[in-house]
């Protein structure tokens, strides 16, 4: 088996990754889960994927490769929430195995997920590939760890400020203000955590896409 996939081969993987990693952050993201420490939305498993994705592409493609992966999951996003959304409405047929109320439940809320994670994503990764750029000029191309680490911290800061609020204000009596922020500053500091600890990721991932 030839294992000695081309550079378009390997960019083509890392989309469908990156396209995979954002459907299932929302699809599981209605989970708050207790990681001991801390609380937060189980999709913290994998949005630091995503960030991750889009900087070793655009140090090895440039800013505008970045943005087609962008633009192409959010298509993706949109479509997942339409088809979601058609399938809460549609009628529950009486041999359905699950009744109508217990469906909307789950994906109604599924829902409001869906659309704080579009506006979530689309500004924190834009403003990703921005930053990445513009720090990237500043280095002449050189520390990539820091451009790394600059336009993910922040970025993951917009994403998730946008995305717990869209997403939990309000949602129940629990969740006011207070409590999202409370939610917020663990959730974005672990997310900090996770950037930290995927550069030399970043670094191999660069490597293995330039195939050296």
């Amino acid at each position: 088996m030839n294992l000695n996939f081309s550079i378009e081969q390997k960019t083509n993987f890392l989309l469908g990754l990156f396209v995979a990693s954002l459907v299932t952050a929302n699809l599981i993201s209605l989970k708050i889960a207790s990681f001991g420490f801390f609380e937060a939305s189980v999709g913290i498993l994998v949005f630091p994927v995503l960030f991750l994705i889009t900087d070793i592409i655009e140090e090895v493609h440039g800013s505008a490769k970045a943005k087609q992966f962008v633009y192409i999951a959010l298509i993706t996003l949109v479509f997942v929430l339409i088809i979601t959304a058609i399938a809460v409405l549609l009628p529950t047929a009486e041999r359905s195995f699950i009744s109508g109320a217990e469906y909307s439940n789950i994906f109604g809320t599924t829902l409001r997920i869906f659309a704080a994670s579009i506006v979530g994503f689309f500004f924190s990764q834009m403003h990703d590939v921005w930053a990445f750029n513009f720090w990237k000029k500043k280095t002449n191309g050189k520390s990539l760890w820091l451009r790394n680490n600059a336009s993910t911290i922040v970025s993951q800061f917009i994403d998730t400020t946008l995305f717990m609020f869209l997403a939990f204000y309000a949602i129940s009596p629990k969740f006011t203000v207070e409590y999202v922020f409370a939610l917020i500053i663990p959730y974005w500091l672990i997310k900090v955590l996770f950037a930290i600890i995927d550069t030399p990721f970043c670094y191999l991932g660069v490597k293995w896409l330039r195939g050296k």
